[in-house]
């Protein structure tokens, strides 16, 4: 029942993976329990999955390519890129679409007779002009704690990762790099501050750091295991705890289901549902990890083509998806990419973790997760059969690795986040 006695319509906005949306998709659930209509407004190629939980779904542009092509994996390549993947996403992929954007996010707002309150992720940009241009009530989210850029806090840059140490010394040192950066990616929103003059709106701040943020309320979507808040945060931010949804429209197959059951946990090997398209040889390494550990191990793939062409070794299986809430607490131990979505169901698993970090928020995540005592970590590029076996022996053979995973799992579970942060919103209505 909603708590608010009256049948609201709330939008939520996102772009980007499965970990982008499954958290929306949890809180779009969460709220149509409770008496509300829910929409949510993204990439069109979502369409299905969206629709079948029977929530609302209006789609926004950039179109972004179908998983299976060529054209995903050359994005998710370019997005990846240590040192130029933001750019790339700012001005290359989201730019030139800004005006495209912000009409559909519009007419998201504005359909079956308007919304009562907006909810946006970090991106797409245009969620604040929306917002700002229609009087909308509006909170905004972020999915990690990088998105914060704290001083007290410095989180890792992928493209610098040694900078956190620098930034750690002191607040003002980290204040000075944030300076920095912001001074360095002006000319990436030029355009958007640009629009916003001829929509009437005064200049932004810098809309990856302080401009992002919505004055009312900011929803900080992780557990308060990863990040408090700190000094710096808005002052009205709340940090939820996960909100979790990983279900898929197909059940489980049996076969998986039996591999489960038919021997110790398995070491559970995944790539999240970006890099498996740019996997290369981190299933094959991943194989030959397993059986010189002697472990048997279930591969995430994402897509038969990051599989050997020759029969998979007993003890190894291999399947496209799967839940993580069904296979990560059958396992013995996790390799993952360190994505949000994924770092978020790996913690409550209560697993230990090998995180294999690529870009993006992952470097900053992994830090988090081994600085709470549950991982180790290396970048993809120095995924190798040797040291991969050797992090993994670190982390089955010492007990206290496992023992604060539990511990850890238990935390982030009772955090309740889907819950927490639908109470908030019906604060906002």
């Amino acid at each position: 029942m909603s708590r608010v006695g009256t049948k609201k319509r709330v939008v939520f906005t996102t772009w980007g993976s499965f970990g982008d949306l499954h958290p929306f998709m949890a809180l779009a659930l969460e709220l149509r329990q409770r008496g509300h209509t829910t929409v949510i407004a993204t990439s069109e190629i979502y369409r299905e999955k969206v629709e079948s939980e029977g929530i609302g779904f209006h789609p926004v542009r950039p179109d972004l390519p179908f998983p299976e092509s060529a054209e995903a994996a050359e994005l998710v390549r370019k997005v990846s890129h240590l040192r130029s993947g933001p750019r790339y996403l700012f001005r290359k992929l989201l730019g030139p679409h800004l005006r495209e954007t912000y009409a559909d996010t519009l007419s998201a707002v504005e359909a079956e007779g308007g919304a009562d309150l907006l909810v946006s992720h970090q991106v797409p940009l245009t969620a604040p002009l929306v917002a700002e241009k229609t009087g909308i009530k509006w909170i905004s989210s972020v999915l990690f704690p990088i998105a914060f850029a704290s001083a007290y806090d410095p989180p890792t840059p992928p493209q610098f990762p040694g900078l956190r140490t620098v930034a750690a010394t002191h607040p003002f040192i980290a204040r000075t790099i944030y300076g920095f950066g912001k001074w360095t990616t002006q000319p990436w929103f030029e355009p958007i501050q640009q629009f916003r003059k001829e929509l009437g709106l005064p200049r932004s701040r810098n809309p990856i750091f302080e401009g992002q943020h919505s004055p009312a309320l900011v929803l900080a979507l992780f557990s308060k295991v990863l990040s408090r808040v700190e000094p710096d945060f808005p002052p009205n931010t709340i940090i939820t705890g996960f909100p979790f949804f990983d279900r898929n429209i197909t059940a489980p197959p049996p076969e998986l289901l039996r591999f489960l059951d038919e021997g110790e946990p398995p070491i559970l090997f995944t790539l999240g549902s970006s890099l498996v398209w740019i996997a290369k040889e981190f299933y094959r390494t991943s194989i030959e990890v397993a059986q010189q550990l002697g472990k048997r191990a279930l591969l995430l793939v994402g897509d038969p083509r990051n599989l050997p062409q020759a029969e998979l070794p007993k003890g190894i299986a291999a399947f496209d998806y799967a839940p993580h809430s069904l296979v990560m607490p059958r396992a013995c131990a996790i390799v993952h990419q360190g994505g949000i979505g994924t770092t978020g169901q790996a913690l409550r698993a209560g697993k230990p973790l090998l995180i294999v970090t690529a870009g993006q928020d992952q470097p900053d995540n992994a830090r988090r997760c081994v600085r709470l005592g549950v991982a180790r970590t290396l970048p993809l590029s120095r995924f190798t059969v040797p040291r991969a076996v050797s992090e993994l022996s670190e982390l089955l053979n010492k007990s206290a690795y496992g023992d604060r995973a539990i511990r850890v799992g238990q935390q982030v579970t009772e955090e309740h986040g889907t819950q927490t942060a639908c109470d908030a919103i019906e604060g906002m209505l």
